[in-house]
């Protein structure tokens, strides 16, 4: 998950691009709405939005972009131990609640007791490797997810190895380097999207590599569109960006050209739709909802899914009739936008700002 907010940035004499905050929510509750519609309609042909997982390349995009634009002028001088610090700070908060979540839905769902199947040694293992980034794909119940208590944390372990080759490898790299990897990575992503049909994986033990072949185009990409300053000046501003933005999640998914379909949209519009988000400008009436939306983003994505667990097996038990979800579904969305609003002002904020206080002493 692209995680930098952008427009808190306080750097001296650079711009700040907070459109891209505002797309980071939008696609971190399109993520939402698709993990809730993959459950109840299997067959994604019948999902509006069946490309909505594609938003975690969008993430990783972004995040190449404002990692680049962050730290490539200070990195040298900060040190590897110093930005290790800091990118732990901005993440490793929300890991850890979104692992203590996992475990109490894990405890305690009504539809069903995996406790009395795993017992405490396991549960106590789960949530280790959950809370420190481990894979620990063991759960036939929950499909081997690297992660069985929060399933999202499979991109946050790619982000923080994207993280770390950055700090010591990538900051060094030319663009005349960059390009070539860029190249190279959209090849092994054409490649994934042959071989599987889709661009889904990354987040099981069995499509383990799937998820390296996604961050390493879409990071690294990012990082190339900073570099080469393509920052295209418009006029969409928020809303008009947030339109093209949902135009790649709600494209028609075919089973016939659907390897072929994803690649493009990451390859060529999602660099695109960065060049232009940096680009844009924010109107002052559109302000508050930018700031909700990036604000409300990592922390939407970091604590939905252990609920979405508890959803799927309240649809095994209940059975609930289409009409009956029409109405669960949309005002889950809002409680968990609520709930993620909760823990990122009253939990994950305060955490960070007294950490980020305790390092600099």
């Amino acid at each position: 998950m692209s995680d930098t907010p952008a427009v808190s940035m306080t750097l001296n004499n650079k711009p700040h691009f907070e459109i891209l905050d505002g797309l980071r929510g939008l696609a971190a509750v399109v993520v939402v709405i698709f993990h809730f519609m993959e459950i109840v309609v299997p067959d994604f042909s019948r999902i509006w939005i069946a490309h909505g997982f594609l938003a975690v390349d969008f993430f990783f995009c972004l995040s190449g972009f404002v990692i680049a634009y962050a730290y490539d002028t200070r990195i040298a001088n900060m040190g590897l131990l110093s930005f290790i610090k800091v990118r732990l700070i901005r993440l490793q908060p929300l890991v850890v609640i979104g692992s203590i979540l996992g475990l109490l839905t894990f405890l305690f769902d009504p539809y069903s007791n995996l406790y009395s199947v795993y017992g405490f040694k396991e549960t106590a293992t789960l949530f280790i490797t959950s809370a420190l980034l481990i894979p620990y794909p063991v759960m036939p119940e929950r499909y081997f997810n690297l992660f069985n208590l929060n399933a999202p944390s499979w991109s946050l372990f790619w982000e923080y190895i994207a993280n770390f080759l950055y700090a010591t490898v990538l900051f060094k790299l030319t663009r005349k380097v960059l390009a070539p990897l860029v190249a190279l990575a959209a090849v092994g992503l054409f490649y994934v999207g042959w071989n599987s049909g889709n661009l889904l994986g990354g987040w099981s033990g069995g499509t383990f590599f799937d998820g390296m072949a996604r961050i390493s185009f879409s990071f690294l990409m990012g990082m190339l569109v900073y570099r080469s300053n393509w920052i295209i000046k418009n006029k969409l501003g928020l809303l008009g960006m947030s339109a093209l933005l949902m135009l790649a999640f709600l494209t028609p998914y075919s089973e016939q050209w659907n390897w072929l379909v994803e690649p493009l949209l990451v390859v060529f519009y999602f660099p695109l739709l960065v060049s232009l988000g940096a680009g844009a400008s924010l109107s002052s009436s559109h302000h508050k909802i930018n700031k909700f939306s990036g604000d409300i983003s990592y922390p939407l994505y970091m604590t939905h899914y252990p609920f979405l667990w508890v959803f799927a097996n309240y649809v095994v038990a209940e059975q609930p009739n289409t009409d009956e979800l029409r109405w669960v579904i949309p005002v889950s969305v809002i409680l968990l936008i609520a709930l993620a609003y909760v823990v990122a002002k009253f939990v994950d904020f305060p955490i960070r700002r007294y950490l980020t206080k305790q390092r600099r002493h």
